[in-house]
């Protein structure tokens, strides 16, 4: 019962941790505010996370990821082309961003943006985030016909346009770019895809 309530905890700090970081960003992120956040006992955090503020730092990049990488498995399982699977990301990336008026943005790229340079923990973190996010694109499409390594190209150029386009969308208050970037790739993968059948 003990552990299954200190996972408990363990886990709403880590969530409150991911929601902060899209609000207020990392740097911006205390620690009084998470254990608050959490409605954590007051010490919890260092019982959890020995090592403060970046361990929990990192996993909250590892829940993000987590979270994206079954969207974009659940979007291929779902969609008979990869411009669908694109559609359907970016549906929910777009109904994220209007549903918090363009509060919440993508926990990894705004820690990668704030401590990449600073902390090789947390930038690592966020490497290996981006790279669960490549690798099943890539699978897709190698599974649709693409050679590995221009698979493996483009799906990097994949996620990179989506974040990219997130950032600029929350800039301009707009899902605009968010779409742009859709249609986008949709032409760019399935005429692929085409070529390739």
């Amino acid at each position: 019962m003990t552990g299954n309530k200190g996972a408990r905890t363990s886990a709403r700090l880590v969530e409150s941790m991911v929601e902060l970081i899209q609000r207020r960003g990392y740097s911006g992120t205390g620690l009084n505010t998470v254990v608050e956040h959490a409605g954590a006992p007051k010490g919890s955090l260092y019982f959890h996370f020995p090592e403060g503020k970046e361990a929990l730092g990192e996993r909250a990049v590892e829940l993000a990821a987590a979270r994206f990488s079954s969207l974009v498995t659940a979007s291929a399982r779902e969609s008979a082309t990869p411009g669908e699977v694109v559609g359907r990301v970016v549906d929910v990336l777009a109904g994220m961003l209007t549903d918090s008026d363009f509060e919440l943005g993508c926990p990894v790229s705004v820690v990668t943006l704030e401590m990449g340079a600073q902390s090789e923990r947390l930038r690592g973190a966020c490497a290996n985030a981006f790279d669960s996010w490549i690798t099943p694109v890539t699978e897709y499409l190698v599974a649709h016909g693409r050679p590995g390594p221009a698979a493996r190209a483009l799906a990097t150029a994949v996620v990179s346009m989506v974040e990219g386009a997130v950032i600029v969308s929350r800039a301009q208050r707009s899902t605009e770019p968010l779409r742009c970037a859709a249609q986008a790739l949709t032409t760019l993968l399935d005429e692929g895809a085409e070529a390739s059948a």
